[in-house]
């Protein structure tokens, strides 16, 4: 099986000579034959990026089911005294367990600091502060809506409002000599920004795992969680209702654009365009105080099955509006660019289909994303997974997100015929 990195290196090589033609043809009215060119080495790049995500997925499976992303330290490194709590309870709970060891009573004690709370009947430990701190720092740098949403963490889940304020209608005024100036008062309103638990479902872990006391075994455990929490809250982050549930940015945001009659399946470049047109202009701009962070610069945000519809469509003088990243497969790199905005993608946003709003476009950074720093952590050594030779964890993580501009995102919605 060729490699991933071979993959993503014939990958960028493909994207560097689509850029050098781009460059070449400039403004240029394009040929039918330069056009298929390029049609034919976007359709290899597809194909690429479809057989990179195939094996990464593949890769991550694997690595579920046989651990092979566990990675080793020196045991006699020195970890701060909650590091230590932390790993001595997953290792060996409270020491109940006669097959992983016993406490001491000072261990004991670290273990009973570190995880502060606990509710007996149960198993479940809300953990400390500084140990929850680790699982949101590895949160918000996983996930398609993380990767470009604003973020904010609360020491609590508590219901909360955010207060917001849309000043895209205000003017100042042209003041004669002399003359008073007229009062304009800012317009302020609120946006719902509650939390929500959100469960890693039970991680087992081998005996001999907890055993060998070389193995991360907390940076296991924080990663399977981040993971499977992650990707659950991605999903809610991109289309959920709001109704027990995170408020999604395509339905938080209003629609841009309805594709003509026929377009169950399509996009043009006229309706691109009218995407475009559809916000505000000062939306279009990029804030000149964080233009290095990603979602700052306004963008698009679709699925991968969008992108194949997407790439190939070309403007009014046949040039491609598609411009691939030079970097994109070897490293995070800079996103693809579509009529000049970055692309981000997100497969959950929803497909191709009759009414669906498969596209947003705008300042995404105006989703916020805020999490709790309630963190619980559930242990299960019982005889259902003694019996095994296992172990289980689950936890529990809080978290929320809504759109706290409607008027900084649109969505393009196809046909319903």
């Amino acid at each position: 099986m060729t490699s991933i990195q071979a993959l993503r290196e014939r990958l960028a090589a493909l994207h560097r000579k689509m850029n050098a033609l781009l460059a070449e043809k400039g403004a240029q009215t394009w040929s039918k034959e330069d056009q298929a060119v390029f049609d034919a080495d976007s359709d290899e790049s597809e194909r690429l990026q479809r057989q990179i995500a195939a094996t990464e997925k593949q890769l991550a499976a694997d690595r579920e089911g046989s651990f092979k992303d566990v990675t080793r330290t020196d045991p006699t490194d020195k970890k701060t005294v909650l590091q230590q709590g932390l790993s001595l309870y997953l290792r060996r709970g409270f020491g109940n367990n006669p097959q992983l060891g016993t406490l001491t009573a000072e261990e004991l004690q670290m273990v009973r600091n570190t995880m502060s709370t606990t509710t007996p009947s149960e198993g479940g430990n809300t953990v400390q502060t500084l140990v929850s701190r680790d699982l949101v720092y590895l949160l918000k740098a996983y996930g398609f809506m993380r990767n470009v949403a604003d973020q904010v963490t609360t020491e609590n889940g508590a219901d909360m409002g955010w207060p917001t304020s849309d000043g895209t209608s205000e003017t100042g005024e042209l003041v004669a000599q002399n003359a008073p100036a007229a009062a304009a008062d800012a317009s302020f309103g609120t946006r719902a920004l509650n939390t929500y638990k959100f469960g890693s479902k039970i991680i087992t872990v081998p005996i001999e795992l907890l055993q060998d006391t070389t193995v991360d075994i907390v940076g296991l455990i924080m990663r399977r969680m981040r993971d499977r929490i992650g990707r659950s809250a991605n999903g809610y982050f991109s289309t959920g209702t709001g109704t027990a549930q995170p408020f999604g940015i395509v339905p938080a945001c209003s629609v841009g654009k309805v594709g003509a009659a026929g377009q169950t399946l399509t996009i043009i470049y006229d309706d691109l365009v009218d995407m475009m047109d559809s916000l505000d202009a000062a939306y279009l701009e990029t804030p000149i105080t964080t233009p290095q962070l990603p979602g700052a610069e306004p963008g698009w945000m679709f699925s991968q099955t969008m992108r194949r519809v997407v790439r190939k469509i070309k403007d009014t003088a046949g040039r491609p509006i598609w411009t691939p990243s030079y970097d994109e497969g070897l490293v995070s790199g800079t996103p693809d660019r579509l009529l000049g905005y970055p692309v981000y993608l997100n497969n959950d946003f929803a497909v191709p289909a009759a009414n669906a709003k498969s596209l947003a476009f705008g300042n995404l950074n105006r989703y916020l994303i805020r999490d709790a720093m309630q963190v619980t952590l559930f242990r299960f050594d019982d005889s259902a997974y003694m019996s095994k030779g296992q172990v289980g964890f689950l936890g529990w993580a809080r978290m929320g997100g809504n759109l706290m501009d409607i008027n900084a995102v649109k969505t393009y919605q196809h046909s319903a015929t």
